[in-house]
């Protein structure tokens, strides 16, 4: 079986789960951050005592959140720092199992899942269609499946569009560096650039203005702990795809979805698919 995995991203997201592993965070926030990207997932159609899987489960935040409303969940992850913290993080919920492995070795039979997710997973793989393939392939038919993969801007201005290929040319600068650099240059980049510019557009919100275009708006009502994490998940990584709504979409139906509905807000592209049947 091939791995679908690079060896390097999976050590730097190791580091970075044991960096901001959000072990006491505001769950207020968190519980923001849930609703967003869980928004367009159909709670109420899974059966009694849902079993599924939570493909790159990192800290288990979001975990956290969805053991308490199914049977069981499968956590699956291919860094052992960052499937360490999931497992403390997760000690009380006793319906959680642990999988240390690539998303190709996910230890459960084809057309054995109540449900499915992977949530900023699939976009950091060498081949992102390949890891969607096997996880729909996990699931019975008719079962959901959620998934958040990083958006083109595609509908965007040319402004938005032009600041994020400046800042991608610095993401692949930043990547090689050793570790101590890529995070250091992460967190002077949120404390540079993250926070002012989102507390700006706060201010500009609050002033009646619509900051939709503006660079980072989305982190407007975060905390800087947050933005510090992504900064360093944005320009620590060495691989990282984007595709538009309908590349996404079509990828999804190729690899046997249907139902395709998709969160029409940030964080974009959240997307829900149900598997077809044979």
């Amino acid at each position: 079986m091939t791995v679908n995995l690079d060896a390097t991203t999976v050590s730097g997201f190791g580091d970075e789960w044991s960096r901001f592993n959000f072990d006491g965070h505001d769950h207020r926030e968190l519980d923001t951050l849930f609703g967003e990207y869980f928004s367009e997932f159909p709670w109420d159609a899974l059966p009694r005592g849902a079993e599924g899987f939570d493909a790159g489960c990192g800290t288990g935040r979001w975990a956290e959140r969805v053991a308490p409303r199914v049977g069981s969940l499968h956590c699956v992850d291919a860094s052992p720092e960052a499937l360490a913290v999931a497992r403390r993080k997760l000690a009380a919920i006793p319906n959680c199992r642990f999988h240390h492995c690539d998303l190709a070795s996910m230890p459960f039979p084809d057309c054995s899942m109540d449900f499915g997710y992977s949530l900023g997973v699939l976009h950091h793989l060498p081949g992102p269609a390949a890891g969607l393939r096997t996880c729909v392939a996990k699931l019975k038919p008719g079962a959901p499946f959620l998934v958040y993969f990083y958006y083109a801007l595609d509908d965007r201005c040319r402004a938005l569009r032009w600041c994020w290929r400046t800042a991608d040319a610095v993401r692949r600068l930043i990547c090689r560096l050793p570790r101590p650099m890529r995070y250091g240059s992460s967190q002077v980049i949120a404390a540079a650039l993250y926070l002012p510019l989102a507390r700006g557009s706060a201010l500009i919100e609050a002033a009646g203005w619509d900051v939709s275009e503006l660079p980072l708006s989305i982190y407007r009502h975060r905390s800087f702990y947050v933005m510090r994490n992504d900064a360093l998940d944005r320009f620590g990584t060495p691989i990282e795809h984007r595709w538009s709504q309908s590349a996404l979409r079509d990828q999804m139906h190729r690899c046997g979805l249907e139902r395709i509905r998709f969160r029409e807000a940030p964080p974009y592209w959240c997307a829900v698919g149900y598997r077809r049947a044979g």
